[in-house]
Formats: structure tokens, sequence, C-alpha cells
């Protein structure tokens, strides 16, 4: 396959919201570019302050319901500024290979000859609970970790995530991009077994300085995050690990 332009694509992940948690390496190539496209979870004070002067900022965020450019505008985009022999950034929010569009834009840019560098970035799955004082896992009670999104892609033909067998089958249940969903999840969680007596946590903007941590127990944690008020970008936790925290942390954040 012939190489198009000069050009490459680097597909950044930008961790879950803090930029000092970007990676020395996203930092220096946010620095670097000569266009940066970014998502709605990405540092864009930090990328408004550290991009050179005369570099191109495209947002390319998506919220359900609105999305600034669909997928396919998204991966034009970025083969068309790579063949104009220019150097992309593609900021991620969190990992871009995890639950993200990172290997679509990849997968897409290679056919077209484009060069694409991934550069991993810190997962909210694993930053959030640690913010809140949560280990995912635990030598004394949880062996094991799944991570799981709280919706699948609309174009699939047949779920493959079953909730309830998930969680009985780890001790760590880490749901991302759940909040929306939050009581249908639930529902399935207890129509499948698991004890309605199970510790939760919600972690809502993690490492942002507005984070704060809903705690509960399966049975109630619809209710109490309805009364709290809580709003994506959030983090599920289900299982005994949530239990720690409070010794982890005495003074919880």
């Amino acid at each position: 396959m012939e190489s198009c332009g000069h050009g490459i694509v680097y597909i950044v992940g930008a961790g879950p919201g803090d930029p000092e948690l970007l990676t020395i390496k996203a930092a220096r190539l946010i620095r670097e570019a000569d266009v940066i496209v970014y998502d709605r979870l990405a540092p864009i004070k930090f990328i408004e302050r550290s991009a050179k002067p005369g570099s191109e900022l495209i947002y390319a965020g998506k919220r359900p319901g609105h999305h600034a450019l669909t997928q396919d505008e998204i991966n034009k985009l970025l083969a068309e500024k790579a063949c104009e022999g220019k150097t992309v950034v593609r900021v991620h929010g969190g990992d871009p290979f995890l639950f993200g569009r990172g290997e679509e834009e990849c997968l897409y840019l290679t056919k077209k000859g484009v060069k694409c560098i991934v550069v991993p970035g810190v997962t909210s799955a694993i930053a959030a609970p640690e913010l809140a004082c949560i280990p995912p896992t635990s030598r004394l009670v949880a062996s094991s970790l799944a991570i799981v999104p709280g919706r699948e892609a609309a174009e699939k033909k047949q779920r493959r995530v079953n909730y309830a067998s998930i969680a009985k089958s780890v001790d760590t249940l880490v749901i991302l991009m759940g909040v929306g969903r939050l009581g249908e999840i639930v529902r399935e969680l207890l129509s499948g077994g698991i004890d309605p007596e199970t510790p939760v946590a919600i972690i809502e903007n993690a490492s942002l300085p507005s984070q704060r941590t809903i705690v509960g127990r399966l049975r109630g944690i619809v209710e109490r995050a309805r009364e709290q008020g809580v709003k994506p970008p959030a983090v599920i936790v289900v299982g005994r690990v949530v239990e720690l925290r409070d010794r982890i942390c005495p003074s919880n954040p």
C-alpha cells in the first residue's frame, strides 16, 4: 500500500481528566503537533496552553444525543490532515483502545496508507477507583477484575455483556459509561442473583476538582444516585473492595 504524504497520526490517551495524569509522551506530542483533534473529556486548557503557535485545534467531542463530528467525519479528517504532510495528534479521554474508537481510527488510517502510532493513556477504569481510595484488586478480598461498558455499540446485532454472569465470575466489576443505564444494570444484576447487599461506589468526575464519590449497596444505589444528582462522566465499582475505602483513606475524597 502506498503511503499518503509524509504525515503521521498519533492516537493518544489523555487520562481521566487531570492534565498531570497525561504521560510525558502525550504532553510532548501535544506540544509538537500541527493538528490536534480532541475529545470532550480531553484536558482542553492544557491543550490550548501547550499547543505551538499556528497549530490547528479541532473539537470532535461526543456526548449522548450530540456529536460534534461523526466517527466517519473524524476518520476522514485525520487522514486528510496527515495526507497534507502534517503531524496529527488525536486526543482521546482515558485510553484510546479501552471502549474508545482508537482502533477504528487506526484501521481506517492504515487502509489509507497513513502511518498511525498509539500512545496509551491512564484509564479511568483504574484511576477512578484508586483516586476514590478503592483498590480495584486486593490480596485480601479481590483477586480478579472485569471492566465492562455500561452501553454497547448501537450497531451490534446482539448484546455481549451479561452483567450478572460477569459479576459472579470476578471479585470486582468496574462499569464505564453506565450512569445513564444505572437502573437497568442494577436490575440485571439483582435478577441475575447478585447479593443486594453488595457494596457499590460511583465516582463522578474522577481526577478533577469536582470529583465526588457516592457509596451504597446494590439494592439502594439507584435511589441514592438519583438523590445526589449523579451525572456522567462517572465510573461504577461493584464489589467488596468498596468497603476498604474508609480504611485506606479515613478522610475520603
